[in-house]
């Protein structure tokens, strides 16, 4: 028996059409621990699609699946990881030729659950992140330094302790692009970073204007305004971010927020958070989905 998808047949029954999709999502994700979530994810909304005659697959469908989490009592990072599976496994479906391309995108624009409670930290919203980036000067050579680590942070999503381990020879170009190549994260993972442009651009300036040629890109800056030493700490970092955010009204920001902020505006530029979660260098796609708050809640300006 076949169900129709938007005029393209799926077989309704696991081992076919249901499991042939579920396959392509599960050989997309490259995270063990993300694709034990997602078969999970997956296996319950297709048993829960599966028990009755629902129609055809359709973004009202999915609402209807979304409320039934909602009256399950789940989590809310639960119910967002669920949602997450089920957008891969229509995106999979359209560029298959099974499912309807509007319709996939319609199903992709079903609100996640509202993360509730304190806070896990702040985040800018765009306008906020370009005005942290202009507050150092330019024209001085510690506020190029600045420029650029503030960059690294927002662009590239680093952690402290990575920022300061970056070497020269971390900056390569791969496939026509720049990259953070063989950064060390957390579990000892290893991953590639890519650098955008307008960062790329920052932290040229800086070393064109420091004069460094090799080691550990980010260094102190004397009094004189000359680069020295071999490198800087994870608290010069962290207290580089305070001295530029507490002028521009954002209360407690720390170097950590600022690596949010570059996952929410990955997120709300379109990014997959498969994607992201690489980026990010996260063992669990559910870390990841923490991180993409509702953007209707307040900024670092307590607002």
């Amino acid at each position: 028996m076949h169900r129709e998808l938007s005029g393209a047949a799926v077989v309704s029954h696991p081992p076919d059409g249901w499991a042939r999709l579920r396959d392509l999502v599960l050989d997309s994700v490259l995270s063990p621990h993300s694709r034990r979530a997602y078969a999970k994810s997956l296996d319950d909304f297709i048993s829960w699609y599966l028990a009755f005659s629902r129609g055809t697959l359709s973004k009202a469908l999915v609402q209807a699946y979304r409320a039934e989490l909602d009256r399950q009592g789940l989590a809310s990072s639960t119910i967002n990881v669920r949602l997450a599976a089920i957008r891969k496994l229509v995106a999979e479906a359209a560029d298959n030729g099974l499912l309807d391309p509007v319709l996939a995108a319609g199903i992709a624009l079903v609100k996640g659950a509202k993360q509730l409670g304190v806070r896990a930290g702040n985040w800018l919203n765009r306008e906020e992140a370009r005005l942290l980036l202009l507050a150092p000067d330019p024209k001085t050579l510690k506020g190029k330094r600045d420029r650029a680590l503030l960059g690294v942070l927002i662009g590239c999503g680093l952690r402290r302790a990575e920022l300061v381990t970056l070497t020269i020879g971390h900056l390569q170009q791969r496939e026509a692009r720049w990259v953070w190549i063989d950064l060390m994260g957390k579990g000892s993972r290893l991953r590639t970073v890519p650098v955008p442009n307008w960062v790329k651009i920052l932290v040229d300036d800086w070393i064109a204007a420091s004069g460094i040629q090799e080691g550990k890109v980010f260094r102190a800056v004397d009094k004189a305004g000359c680069a020295w030493g071999s490198g800087i700490t994870e608290k010069v970092v962290w207290w580089t971010v305070l001295a530029y955010a507490k002028p521009l009204g954002f209360v407690n920001l720390a170097p950590h927020d600022l690596r949010r902020t570059c996952a929410k505006l990955c997120r709300s530029s379109g990014g997959d958070p498969e994607q992201i979660q690489l980026l990010l260098g996260h063992a669990s796609i559910q870390t990841t989905e923490r991180y993409f708050r509702d953007t209707a809640e307040s900024g670092p300006g307590g607002e």
